[in-house]
């Protein structure tokens, strides 16, 4: 059964922290090391500082980013820096932002939802992740011993209840938090504690699946640091905080879930790709500009993926989709028909393009800007990935290649934690 509940957010205090766009941050996952840099020198109290610490040459196992995490973490809600509501609640989160010149607004939530156990659950996960990223992770949940930053889950909301609540409720109210990004995204908190307005949102997640977008890594750590706890209780109740995880939760069928593509830049590649017109039709394209338009057109109805070298750009589009069936082996029918599935398969394991020389970008002007300046031999540009592809593999219990997808806007950390013990 799914099962969500609210809960007493630790956060940045406002009395002692005027500026809260000074100290929040991205996703540890999208941060680069000048981006990490940047975010150091905004405060001594950005978040950065607890969820993606900078590494020293003479760390050790006392004296380590994990160690020091839970240091500042101690500190600053000894210092009051951070603190700790009293009572739970759940915490509406709204990001209005422009795209191609036109607004848009997501609305969602912060809440906690119970961990389910493997079998039979209804939590879908559609990516796969990597073990690196996970005992990073890991290391520094049980280190500071809460949940950091919210996975990122989509839901039904026919009826729109969450809407509608927070209409009536908290839409006229100042919000809580109200920052700016540098993206230009606007996002603004608003914390609803009425057990009596809450539970028509607990109501409308009875029996749901639910669908991870981001935070797949997150996910499998909550459920490992539970199973280690578990392990050392005679009687666990089920109850425990580490029993759930902090979870932003939006709806699926909303107009404004964007998905981003997530292009390839080759660093190597191994071998001359002259067998492309045996299966793709391979037109030649002006301009990037050109490029990004008829990719998203010819994909309206066929399979098509860009490609880019110092030569100039191309239009490949599939032949036939009987292809994809003869040479695809694995997987369902809608992971066969996926772009990065046939990218896989009908380029870059015919010509051994290793994992480590394939860079990941959401950027179009990154992965030609890369190629020109010399430090990649090829980009292949992708259309982003359908949510009702996303829905359909992850109903079928399988996962996308990882960075396939790329939703957006991204949740801010240091907004919300949970402390799990």
């Amino acid at each position: 059964m799914t099962e969500i509940r609210p809960f007493q957010a630790i956060h940045y205090n406002s009395e002692k922290i005027p500026d809260i766009a000074k100290v929040v941050c991205p996703p540890y996952d999208v941060i680069s090391p000048a981006q990490q840099n940047e975010y150091y020198n905004n405060s001594l109290h950005n978040f950065i500082r607890l969820d993606l610490g900078k590494e020293k040459a003479a760390d050790d196992k006392d004296d380590n980013k994990y160690t020091r995490a839970k240091k500042s973490f101690d500190e600053w809600l000894a210092e009051g820096i951070l603190s700790e509501d009293p009572k739970p609640g759940m915490y509406f989160y709204k990001q209005e932002y422009r795209l191609t010149g036109q607004r848009h607004s997501r609305l969602g939530f912060i809440a906690l939802m119970k961990i389910q156990d493997d079998k039979d659950s209804k939590i879908l996960p559609h990516e796969n992740t990597h073990m690196a990223a996970k005992e990073d992770r890991l290391r520094l949940t049980r280190a500071v011993r809460s949940q950091l930053s919210p996975i990122f889950v989509c839901f039904s909301d026919r009826e729109k209840t969450v809407e509608t609540t927070f209409i009536k409720h908290l839409a006229p109210s100042k919000p809580m938090f109200d920052v700016m990004d540098e993206d230009g995204v606007r996002h603004m908190i608003w914390r609803l504690d009425d057990p009596v307005r809450i539970q028509p949102i607990v109501n409308t997640m009875e029996g749901q699946h639910l669908f991870i977008a981001d935070g797949h890594h997150r996910y499998e750590v909550a459920k490992e640091y539970r199973r280690g706890k578990i392990a050392k209780i005679e009687k666990p109740t089920g109850q425990e905080p580490f029993n759930f995880v902090m979870t932003y939760f939006t709806n699926i069928d909303s107009k404004d879930l964007k998905i981003f593509s997530i292009h390839r830049i080759i660093k190597k590649l191994p071998k001359k790709l002259d067998f492309l017109e045996e299966f793709f039709r391979v037109d030649k394209i002006k301009s990037k500009e050109d490029l990004a338009i008829l990719l998203a057109k010819a994909g309206q109805n066929e399979h098509a993926i860009g490609f880019y070298t110092r030569e100039g750009c191309r239009l490949l589009r599939l032949k036939n989709k009987l292809l994809i069936d003869q040479y695809v082996t694995e997987g369902s029918r809608e992971y066969r028909r996926l772009d990065a599935t046939i990218l896989k398969y009908f380029i870059l394991d015919k010509v051994g393009v290793a994992s480590e020389d394939i860079i990941y970008t959401k950027d179009l002007n990154e992965a030609i800007g890369t190629v020109d300046a010399k430090k990649a031999d090829a980009s292949f540009i992708l259309n982003p990935v359908k949510i009702q592809q996303l829905k359909a593999i992850a109903l079928n219990g399988e996962r996308m290649p990882p960075k396939t997808t790329y939703f957006y806007p991204k949740v801010l950390s240091g907004l919300t934690v949970h402390k799990m013990e």
